[in-house]
């Protein structure tokens, strides 16, 4: 089976029509969602209605999916990101919001786990940006392979039992005796310096994870976003990947 993996879409339609194009191109049996459908972006309502329409294999809730629906106090929110969600409430409808409360914190099978900040407190959105970071979500994933969304930043880890590093390159072939973390990254708000989406291609059959980047038409999510009276800084670091 191979999966795409998809996080952090941020309501950008632009980037997640790039990467469904580009998916579409990978021979996918199914798609997972690691959370963040909405906030920050102008087209929370047709990213939404997108990825029901994909009948993911599993999706699960983000922070901005939670703080949208209530479930997540406002003041974790810096805000631009509070703007955003106010902005959101307005414009999803009854389905859309439906949709997100039907979202879990946590998936798993046999050979991966889903959470979108650490499995330590799924529900207070840690962030992982290194090794370090996923020492907890390491010791309690009960499959060889978690992965994470939230930091917007790409980035693969592993834990040999001992130790714990990053693996250099974007992709991992996963070994006996490791266990792993890959952040995906982000469809909709890369925060890497490299403005283009990222999402990742889980070949479960193999057991290899490779992230991939795609271009997409940040000046029309840009204005997309000022038009809808949303901050400009939301437009303006898409161009930064920041």
């Amino acid at each position: 089976m191979r999966y795409g993996l998809i996080s952090d879409i941020h309501a950008n339609l632009e980037a997640l029509d790039a990467v469904l194009a580009s998916a579409a191109k990978e021979r996918l049996d199914a798609y997972m969602c690691i959370g963040d459908i909405v906030g920050y972006g102008a087209n929370p309502k047709e990213c939404v209605e997108i990825i029901k329409a994909l009948k993911p294999k599993a999706v699960i809730a983000g922070n901005h999916d939670w703080g949208t629906l209530g479930l997540l106090d406002l003041e974790y929110f810096n805000e631009e990101a509070r703007c955003a969600i106010a902005w959101t409430r307005g414009v999803i409808g009854q389905p859309e919001t439906d949709y997100l409360k039907s979202f879990e914190l946590t998936w798993s099978d046999d050979n991966i786990t889903l959470v979108h900040g650490s499995l330590d407190g799924p529900q207070e959105f840690h962030y992982i940006f290194e090794a370090k970071d996923a020492g907890n979500t390491f010791h309690i994933s009960r499959t060889a392979l978690c992965v994470v969304g939230h930091s917007h930043i790409a980035g693969i880890f592993y834990h040999d039992g001992q130790v714990s590093g990053r693996v250099e390159g974007a992709s991992v072939r996963i070994e006996d005796g490791k266990k792993y973390v890959v952040n995906i990254g982000s469809v909709g708000q890369p925060r890497d310096g490299d403005p283009r989406s990222s999402y990742a291609v889980y070949n479960a059959d193999e057991g290899v994870v490779e992230i991939k980047r795609v271009a997409y038409n940040i000046e029309k999510a840009q204005q997309k976003i000022l038009s809808a009276g949303l901050p400009e800084w939301l437009a303006a670091r898409l161009a930064k990947g920041r």
